[in-house]
């Protein structure tokens, strides 16, 4: 049996406004069914502070391929030529030009579309793409439309949390429209491993869910963060920008065990493997005579 999802992407105040993606099953309660890999909503939607409707069209393209594995063949409706043709037809191009464009410059959104391309190859059964006019009254994509302009209104007004997958994060955090974008404390942990192109979030229907600060290069972490990972309850805390710090040599070691917060099992990252990282930990505190001190809530900066 054929397999039918819509998907759509939105940016309200496109490029970089506060973005939305989605993707909607034409088949109704089919989560658990051969093919989906989806609770019984049907279907999924997220978003961020900041994008554009191109990375959102993307986002939602692989979220969708990775919600639905398996062989029944798959058609993906969508209303964008721009997402259509970098998963089929520009993307043979790219590869064979080293993922630089007509121009020679990088390709865009590279991530995302190298990640839909994986996902598209590793699936037993095939993958169609049917170009559907927007804003036209279709079922599906007025759907999708709706739930992608919504969670993008509710990531501007702050109801909702951000959700990406991490490759949505790592195409945006690249792109011109990084700067004030909100990033959740597990992407930064996930993006710390190898200067944030690890490969931490290999498994499938990763997403993230808070983003709650303003720089892409150096976090404070405060507080735990307790969320779900599909389609439950979202939350977080704030989090503040740590100072940039000068190093000087001291002469000093530490060895001990530290506890972060929140705990990789946490994250849609998490694969069962210790995740690698690369950092330094602000700390200020007594030491006792023994050298021993005791650390709460220390920031950690990623480098």
């Amino acid at each position: 049996m054929t397999i039918t999802v819509s998907t759509d992407g939105s940016a309200l105040g496109n490029p970089n406004g506060p973005m939305g993606w989605a993707w909607a099953d034409h088949a109704k309660n089919a989560g658990g069914a051969p093919g989906h890999d989806h609770d019984e909503h049907g279907y999924d939607a997220g978003g961020a502070t900041n994008g554009t409707n191109q990375i959102g069209e993307l986002c939602a393209v692989l979220q969708a391929l990775r919600a639905h594995p398996g062989s029944e063949p798959l058609v993906i409706e969508t209303d964008s030529q721009y997402a259509i043709n970098c998963s089929t037809k520009w993307i043979k191009g790219w590869k064979k030009n080293g993922w630089k464009n007509s121009q020679k410059k990088p390709v865009k959104n590279a991530e995302l579309i190298k990640a839909i391309d994986a996902e598209i190859s590793k699936r037993a059964g095939s993958v169609e793409f049917h170009w559907v006019k927007g804003h036209a009254g279709n079922e599906g994509n007025e759907l999708v439309d709706e739930l992608a302009r919504t969670y993008a209104s509710d990531c501007r007004s702050g109801a909702r949390d951000g959700y990406l997958p991490i490759e949505g994060w790592r195409s945006l955090l690249s792109s011109e429209y990084a700067e004030g974008t909100d990033v959740p404390p597990d992407v930064q942990l996930a993006l710390s491993g190898r200067g944030g192109t690890g490969d931490a979030g290999g498994a499938a229907n990763e997403a993230v869910i808070r983003n709650t600060t303003t720089d892409t290069d150096a976090v404070s972490v405060k507080q735990s963060v307790e969320h779900a990972v599909k389609q439950g309850v979202k939350r977080g805390v704030k989090q503040t920008t740590a100072p940039a710090a000068t190093a000087a040599p001291t002469g000093l070691t530490v060895s001990g065990e530290l506890t972060f917060s929140p705990a990789p099992k946490t994250s849609p990252y998490f694969t069962g493997k210790p995740m690698p990282i690369r950092g330094a930990i602000e700390v200020e505190g007594l030491v006792d005579g023994d050298g021993n001190l005791h650390i709460i809530n220390a920031p950690f900066t990623r480098r």
